[in-house]
């Protein structure tokens, strides 16, 4: 049990703010297997979301609830991801050279590509939420979170760590990385075919090509994947599967 209860702890600790300090020393030692419960801590965050947004639609109109949502699953993370997204916006449409393009991403201030990207992603979410009715909405929030934990996973399976100096996102690459990437595609669509069957085909060819083309551009420009990307992923992922749960309207 504890093989499976440190990991998890682990990867809790990193991808959400609950204030989980059990084994916390230990980390170091389980970065790589805590790739396996990504998806978990994606379910967990999901299954919280989709209770609150169920008890909020009684009381409020679904714009409400929406941005209830929205700011949920930033707060969660600690904007981790939203964070990622603006550095990487800020690296990939700058004009810079690689190595510039990588100092600018590092740089803890965000710059107007950045900001805009935020604003994009976050507009587009809300769009989608708000087209739903309550029971739509109910499942795009549970499987949000889901489908961009699974993506960082997967991200991690197909492209290389773009800095040679190393950073936040070697604590978790791995040569064995394909192993857990496709436990994670597993799980995602075994929620799916469960849940909601109607979506599964649109949200897996979304997925499959955003992420595709997003990690191509991170490899012409970076050649390969940061943090920053790795976070971006994530909330691209989100966006994406709002809007494929918008379709079924």
């Amino acid at each position: 049990m504890k093989h499976f209860f440190v990991p998890l702890a682990t990867a809790i600790r990193f991808l959400t703010l609950v204030p989980l300090s059990w084994h916390a020393s230990d980390d170091e030692n389980h970065f790589h297997a805590s790739l396996y419960y990504f998806p978990v801590v994606g379910l967990l965050i999901g299954a919280v979301a989709c209770s609150l947004s169920l008890l909020l639609c009684k009381f409020f109109p679904i714009q409400v609830v929406s941005v209830a949502m929205l700011v949920f699953l930033a707060l969660i993370s600690g904007c981790l991801h939203l964070d990622g997204a603006a550095d990487s916006a800020d690296g990939l449409l700058c004009s810079r050279p690689r190595e510039k393009a990588l100092a600018i991403m590092k740089d803890s201030r965000t710059g107007a590509m950045g900001v805009v990207a935020i604003v994009f992603i976050l507009l587009g979410k809300y769009a989608a939420l708000s087209s739903m009715n309550s029971e739509i909405l109910c499942l795009s929030v549970f499987f949000m979170p889901l489908a961009g934990r699974c993506t960082i996973v997967f991200t991690m399976a197909i492209q290389q760590y773009a800095r040679k100096e190393g950073g936040l996102g070697t604590l978790f690459y791995t040569e064995k990385s394909k192993k857990p990437a496709l436990v994670s595609l597993f799980v995602l669509l075994i929620f799916l075919a469960l849940f909601c069957f109607k979506v599964l085909l649109i949200l897996s060819v979304a997925l499959f090509i955003s992420t595709l083309l997003f990690s191509r551009w991170c490899n012409g420009k970076f050649g390969g994947a940061t943090g920053d990307t790795l976070g971006a992923s994530c909330e691209i992922a989100e966006l994406v599967t709002a809007l494929s749960f918008a379709t079924l309207l």
